[in-house]
C-alpha cells in the first residue's frame, strides 16, 4: 500500500472523526460509557494507521461495523471510501456498482505503480466517482 493511498484514508478518517464529534451523542458533556469507548476506539484506529500498525485493517472493520450498528442515524457521515478501504464485512454495506467503481480505481492505481508512475489517488478517485468532469 503506497503512502499516498494510506495517507488519503488516514486524513479522511481524521476528518470524519472531527465531523462526528460535532453530533449527538458525542456533544454531551458527560458521555455514556459506550459512546466514550467508541470515540476511544476511533482515536486508537487513527493512531494505529499513523504508525502503520499491522492490526489497523481489523480495527477499522470493527469500528465501522460498530458505527453502523450503534449509530445508524450518523451513518450518512461515514465516507464510503472507508468501507472499501477496510473491506471485509464492511463491503456488505456497499452496492455492487459502488464496489465496481472502487475496483476500477484500485486497478488503475496498481497499474500505475507497477509501471513506476506517480498515481494521484484523490484526482483519479474524483474522476471515477464522477466528482470531476
Amino acid at each position: 500500500m503506497t503512502n499516498n493511498y494510506l495517507q488519503f484514508h488516514l486524513e479522511l478518517l481524521q476528518q470524519t472523526y472531527n465531523q462526528l464529534i460535532a453530533f449527538s451523542p458525542f456533544t454531551k458533556e458527560d458521555l455514556a460509557f459506550e459512546d466514550d469507548e467508541f470515540l476511544t476506539q476511533f482515536r486508537t484506529l487513527i493512531a494505529s494507521m499513523s504508525d502503520s500498525s499491522n492490526n489497523y485493517i481489523d480495527a477499522g472493520q470493527s469500528l465501522l461495523n460498530r458505527w453502523i450498528r450503534n449509530y445508524p442515524e450518523l451513518v450518512p457521515l461515514m465516507p464510503r471510501d472507508l468501507l472499501w478501504f477496510f473491506g471485509g464485512d464492511c463491503l456488505h454495506y456497499m452496492p455492487d456498482e459502488e464496489i465496481e467503481q472502487f475496483q476500477r480505481l484500485d486497478e488503475k492505481r496498481y497499474e500505475a505503480e507497477s509501471c513506476g508512475k506517480t498515481f494521484e489517488y484523490s484526482r483519479e478517485r474524483a474522476l471515477i466517482l464522477g466528482l470531476l468532469h
